[in-house]
């Protein structure tokens, strides 16, 4: 199966990021993907983060929502809209906080996942601060979905999202839930993306031998900040199939289901854990 990991480098314009993802899109359908995953906060990074709250969504309905199933129907493509600010059910939570959410839609458009992340970012070195849980509302729920591809396999996909990473064992209830493609659209700092991006990546790869595809946010943004970029595809044994250092573009790669099986034959450490 064909896949693209796409790159932007999205700003505090709705329109021009949707404009921008949409761009993208055509070229990954265009190069004979069958999924291409956008990046988290494809469709605003704002001045401010209580800007997500100005253009939050109920799930089901919304102009994100009907521009990723629309797209996905026009290009014939399985598409997850990296993430988007859904409203939390909860009327007391509903001002001030959102969920930011992964969906995943199919070729008809239809939507047939949903991920709220789980773990929400919060880093201050003394020169960076951020703290996501100021505005989101974390999930609660691990979500895999089914894409069966057009060489008759079907794929598991377990979702997550950037600072999720840094909970392997997300990622080795995916694996253990029958998970060979890990996806993780993301928005890493330049800071922590340029010490760990890669790492984690490659990590979350060896230790379930599962495809890690990872879009990212990546180069300088309309509101002054900067992410690392650097979206990639790894494999199960931990190659790296292809990046996009900075700036907007696609990474595309050829998943083979048989280089999953081979791995997890040839090292059964999936079936080696012995838990305490």
């Amino acid at each position: 199966m064909k896949v693209a990991a796409l790159q932007m480098v999205s700003g505090m314009q709705l329109v021009a990021n949707l404009d921008q993802a949409r761009d993208l899109l055509a070229e990954a359908a265009r190069a004979g993907a069958e999924l291409a995953v956008l990046p988290e906060y494809f469709c605003l990074l704002g001045q401010r983060d209580t800007d997500k709250l100005a253009i939050q969504e109920d799930f089901g309905s919304g102009p994100i929502q009907q521009f990723l199933a629309d797209t996905a129907r026009a290009l014939g493509l399985w598409l997850v809209g990296g993430t988007l600010p859904l409203s939390v059910n909860d009327p007391a939570q509903r001002s001030g906080r959102v969920h930011n959410s992964t969906l995943a839609f199919a070729p008809d458009g239809r939507c047939v996942a949903r991920y709220d992340k789980i773990h929400l970012f919060c880093f201050d070195n003394g020169h960076e601060r951020y703290d996501e849980g100021r505005v989101l509302q974390a999930g609660r729920a691990p979500t895999l979905f089914d894409l069966p591809s057009r060489d008759g396999h079907r794929w598991r996909l377990g979702l997550s999202v950037c600072y999720d990473l840094r909970f392997p064992e997300l990622y080795r209830a995916y694996a253990a839930l029958g998970a060979d493609l890990l996806l993780a659209p993301s928005a890493f700092t330049y800071t922590t993306g340029q010490a760990h991006w890669e790492l984690l990546l490659r990590a979350r790869a060896v230790e379930n031998l599962a495809y890690v595809l990872a879009p990212a946010q990546g180069g300088r943004h309309e509101n002054g900040r900067r992410t690392w970029g650097h979206s990639m595809v790894v494999d199960p044994w931990g190659e790296v199939l292809g990046v996009q250092a900075q700036g907007p573009g696609l990474v595309l790669a050829e998943l083979e289901a048989t280089r999953v099986a081979d791995c997890r034959r040839q090292l059964p450490a999936l079936s080696h854990r012995v838990l305490a």
